[in-house]
């Protein structure tokens, strides 16, 4: 669930009762920010606006929502060229100006607008006015389940076949070998052992590669860490196409990556720390002393022994990294680098 007196909340407001809604809202959430129209003349806001398109258009992504006092179909013309996509669009609220009603109308489910409409509601007195189809008939929403829980959804179009299937009471197989998503969803929903056949959906949590019929929803858990060694100098693409390379050879999703490790010597290195960046994973390094307490690793190296003091980096970054004594992939190495792969624990 979205704590949205933590997230960054834009209210927009035309008309003076529009903008006392608005200042009530600020006085439960200190943190929002209001805009006005600049033919209030009203004091408290912090930005005036006498373009409405433009100004949203500028300020579209830099909030987790925003909350339109308005009518629903002059912000639906405004927002129509500014979505993107339901995984990264920001919560949209629309409301009356009597404050009557607050209505969740883009990204209700990942973006949490649902939730902050009746945060919103309680604040106002309103009425939340929510409309996806699982709330209303009180069915799991998966794709909340997988954003509340860190998982990566990598085919987006499957979440309305599982969804369709939960609010018709349809058990679907599930294979969720770490039990990330089966506790949030009623047994009877949940058909196993997980049989995936091309005419039926289903839904597959796990970090391993298979091929899987079209309609089964792949949500990937956050949790394999990659230890690297590289060569100084080398390139963000060499390591990336390497770290692929790797993955898919051992039939891993990349989409599972949750963290970079190496040597501290390292840290300064161009193309590694651009490669975390491009992969949007945090990226942490190791002094030789830490490296040097993990003293079985399945292949040592004399020559990295010689020039820095450790039997090993990448299989030993990635084993600290997680605790874990079992490399779920030992070292493979390039001309330019080497890659390690472990799994951080689920408990």
């Amino acid at each position: 669930m979205t704590d949205w007196s933590e997230k960054k909340l834009a209210v927009w407001a035309m008309t003076p009762n529009a903008a006392e809604l608005a200042q009530r809202v600020r006085a439960a959430w200190p943190g929002v920010e209001l805009y006005f129209s600049s033919k209030l003349k009203i004091d408290g806001a912090d930005a005036e606006f006498t373009s409405f398109s433009r100004t949203l258009g500028e300020a579209w992504s830099q909030y987790d929502g925003h909350y339109f006092i308005m009518a629903t179909g002059i912000v639906v013309r405004v927002i129509a060229n500014l979505m993107e996509d339901k995984t990264k669009d920001p919560a949209v609220i629309c409301g009356d100006e009597a404050g009557h009603f607050v209505i969740s109308l883009v990204s209700g489910h990942i973006g949490g607008a649902n939730e902050l409409a009746r945060e919103l509601a309680s604040i106002l007195d309103a009425q939340p006015v929510i409309t996806t189809s699982t709330d209303v008939n009180h069915a799991p929403s998966i794709d909340v389940i997988a954003s509340d829980h860190g998982l990566h959804i990598e085919n987006k179009r499957a979440i309305k076949h599982v969804s369709m299937a939960y609010i018709k009471g349809q058990a679907l197989p599930m294979h969720d070998p770490y039990n990330l998503v089966k506790p949030h969803i009623p047994r009877e929903l949940i058909e196993e052992p997980a049989m995936f056949t091309p005419t039926r959906s289903g839904v597959f949590v796990d970090y391993e590669v298979r091929d899987l019929p079209g309609l089964v929803l792949v949500l990937r858990p956050k949790c394999l860490v990659a230890g690297i060694g590289c060569r100084r100098g080398v390139s963000k693409q060499e390591l990336e196409t390497h770290v692929r390379e790797v993955f898919k050879a051992q039939g891993l999703s990349i989409h599972s990556l949750a963290r970079i490790v190496s040597v501290d010597l390292k840290a300064d290195e161009p193309g590694l720390l651009q490669l975390a960046e491009d992969l949007d994973v945090p990226i942490h390094f190791y002094s030789t002393d830490e490296l040097d307490q993990v003293k079985m690793v399945p292949n040592p190296s004399p020559l990295v022994d010689k020039h820095i003091g450790v039997k090993s980096v990448c299989e030993a970054a990635a084993i600290l990294a997680t605790g874990r004594r079992n490399l779920i992939t030992p070292k493979q190495a390039s001309k330019t680098a080497t890659v390690a792969i472990a799994a951080m624990p689920f408990t």
